[in-house]
């Protein structure tokens, strides 16, 4: 059983758009479309822009949606019989589910990004990963700073977000046998702190029309399957606030039998998760063109011709 999987904020780098838009310029021309319905170039932000630039929330949510679905109209997703997406990701899933058209994933990822990055400013907020430790003392130190875990990434790695001030408290105060890194992050995603961001989007998707999945769509919010598409958007809207338990999502892929998965571009970071948390499935990152080949044939090694 195959699954095809989206990346979040962070795994995006300079100029990673450039082999997709220089071995098909239709790419082009299709993420200038979408630029034009978002107001944003996202073939410059793609190709030319510096890591700042498409580090700014603003910019980078909209590019990432776009990519993940450019790469994907190059995929067998068919073969695909479960999506699922890291916090942003998940419109992009949405997209390759059938829940949401592209033009609909990317225009809610331009909205998503503007105000999320709005609601960064109300506050100084950041976030810090916190690796190793025994997950239920790491849970209660978070709390017990006056943050929360915005993200359960499974692997021994939980994101704690909210005010500077309580993560670092949290950072002079770690839980025994943990480490803390601090994030180079706009501020707490997934947190109350994003509440401003969740209203204007939800004011948005009250326009957006949707359709039952397609195929197995799993949600940020537990792990669990969506059974239709105004549930699958309500929690899209609801996950800016919401904690990302993407722990919850491979434990899922697990039990339903998954025995390979396709990250979608800028790929590495998930399918790194799924290879610790996800014991002995195959995985492949699609990051160029030339991953394309190797991910048909894993499609048709799973029994999809």
């Amino acid at each position: 059983m195959l699954a095809i999987v989206a990346p979040g904020q962070g795994s995006q780098k300079p100029g990673f758009l450039t082999p997709w838009i220089e071995a098909d310029p239709a790419a082009a021309e299709r993420l200038h479309e979408w630029s034009e319905l978002i107001d944003l170039d996202l073939v410059r932000l793609g190709t030319e822009a510096d890591q700042a630039e498409i580090t700014d929330t603003a910019n980078t949510q909209p590019l990432l949606v776009a990519a993940g679905l450019l790469a994907a109209g190059k995929l067998p997703v068919g073969a695909a019989s479960v999506v699922a997406g890291h916090s942003v990701g998940e419109l992009t899933a949405a997209a390759l589910a059938g829940i949401l058209t592209p033009e609909a994933a990317v225009r809610l990822a331009a909205v998503r990004g503007r105000e999320m990055a709005a609601a960064c400013g109300i506050e100084p907020t950041t976030m810090a990963a916190v690796l190793g430790g025994v997950e239920d003392e790491v849970l209660a130190a978070i709390e017990t700073a006056g943050a929360w875990p915005a993200n359960r990434n499974g692997a021994g790695q939980i994101v704690a977000a909210g005010p500077v001030a309580a993560i670092e408290k949290l950072t002079e105060n770690a839980p025994e046998r943990a480490r803390i890194i601090p994030l180079k992050v706009a501020g707490a995603f997934h947190t109350p702190h994003m509440a401003p961001a969740q209203e204007a989007l939800e004011s948005v998707a009250g326009d957006v029309p949707t359709a039952d999945p397609e195929r197995t769509f799993l949600s940020n919010r537990d792990g669990k399957a969506v059974e239709t598409g105004a549930q699958a958007l309500r929690q899209l809207v609801e996950q800016v606030t919401s904690p990302v338990r993407w722990d919850a999502c491979m434990s899922t892929l697990g039990t339903l039998g998954v025995t390979a998965v396709i990250e979608l571009p800028p790929a590495g970071t998930l399918t790194g998760l799924a290879k610790r948390a996800l014991k002995g499935v195959e995985r492949l990152g699609v990051n160029t063109p030339e991953d394309l080949e190797a991910a048909a044939e894993l499609a048709a090694s799973e029994g999809v011709k």
